[in-house]
């Protein structure tokens, strides 16, 4: 026999409520008659003698005295909904739809106001979470504004085992409140965790900087030297873990990128030789580059008849002087030049 497993997953909806004016207006003038009624029929009851009460005047006292108590139901249904967020109306567990316009609204007093502890099993769980502030239960007015999350500095390993230190700061909004309350438990904290999932699973698919210094390496994307690449493919993947939660990404940037204190100063050390060298390679072109002009010079205009020796022994003095990093002391000689 195959069990067919039902779908979960829920979909935002408007849903229209009356604006509050029109019926704050007429609440407040049923409240002042039932005052006077109960005003008037505790008046008919006090003309009466104690011992010769009607039965009548009795009840209509008590049924004004209940008209009245029960006037609070509805005026617990007046709701605002400020610029930047909405309100999702449940009634008894059914979702109805979501209130996106900003204003002072009315609807059934009987919505829920917030959703309690969702992990709670029985009723006296869910009573005890609503009046608990430190449980996860989530209001049914739901901000979506744009919110950031600045993650915490995560030590992993890149994609060559290198550990490294990395963290991100995410910018996301609620795009659907109905998955957002629905679809999981508690989508803040959904949110905290899946960007530190991603993040750490990004980190471990690119290595950190460039181990080579051959055409192939340099084609690759590092984390060190592609930060909008990095970046973009961050973006991506929080907006497919996110998307279960009705949470939209707007950005997602490295704010913190290093070597782990165990290795940096090896890597230091690294980068120190690699900088070096680059920089001793670019002095020994120039340099090459100065002797072949100054032979040829010399050659061109005349001004000396140089042999090969005497050439390889001139460029030899000038590459030494150009590429060493104490200044040369000059050796005037006052004989013949053979």
């Amino acid at each position: 026999m195959s069990v067919s497993s039902a779908n979960t997953v829920n979909v935002e909806r408007p849903f229209k409520a009356r604006r509050g004016w029109g019926m704050l207006v007429a609440l407040l003038v049923l409240l002042v008659l039932l005052i006077a009624l109960v005003v008037f029929a505790g008046m008919n009851v006090g003309s009466y003698p104690e011992d010769s009460v009607p039965a009548g005047a009795g009840l209509a006292l008590a049924a004004s005295i209940v008209l009245l108590c029960l006037w609070s139901i509805p005026a617990m249904g007046f709701f605002t909904v400020q610029p930047g967020q909405a309100r999702v109306c449940i009634l008894f567990g059914t979702y109805k739809g979501t209130v996106r316009d900003s204003g002072f609204f009315w609807a059934n007093p009987f919505f829920s106001r917030t959703l309690g502890n969702q992990n709670a099993s029985s009723l006296a769980e869910q009573l005890y979470s609503l009046g608990n502030k430190t449980s996860k239960g989530l209001s049914t007015t739901v901000s979506v504004r744009a919110r950031t999350l600045n993650g915490d500095k995560l030590k992993v390993n890149d994609r060559m085992g290198n550990p490294i230190e990395i963290a991100s700061v995410v910018v996301w909004h609620v795009a659907d409140t109905a998955r957002a309350l629905f679809d999981v438990d508690h989508y803040p904290s959904y949110v905290s965790m899946q960007a530190e999932t991603a993040l750490r699973h990004v980190a471990s698919v690119y290595a950190y900087d460039h181990m080579e210094d051959d055409d192939a390496s340099n084609q690759s994307i590092t984390l060190r030297s592609d930060i909008e690449e990095v970046s973009e493919t961050l973006k991506a993947e929080l907006d497919r873990r996110l998307a279960p939660a009705g949470v939209a990404v707007d950005d997602a940037r490295l704010t913190h990128l290093a070597y782990a204190p165990e290795i940096a100063p090896a890597m230091l050390r690294r980068q120190q030789a690699e900088a070096v060298i680059a920089a001793r390679k670019k002095i020994v072109e120039g340099a090459v580059s100065m002797v072949d002009m100054a032979v040829t010079k010399l050659s061109e205009d005349g001004v000396l008849d140089l042999d090969d020796e005497r050439k390889a022994a001139m460029a030899s003095n000038l590459m030494v002087v150009l590429c060493g990093e104490s200044e040369a002391q000059p050796v005037v000689n006052t004989g013949s030049l053979y």
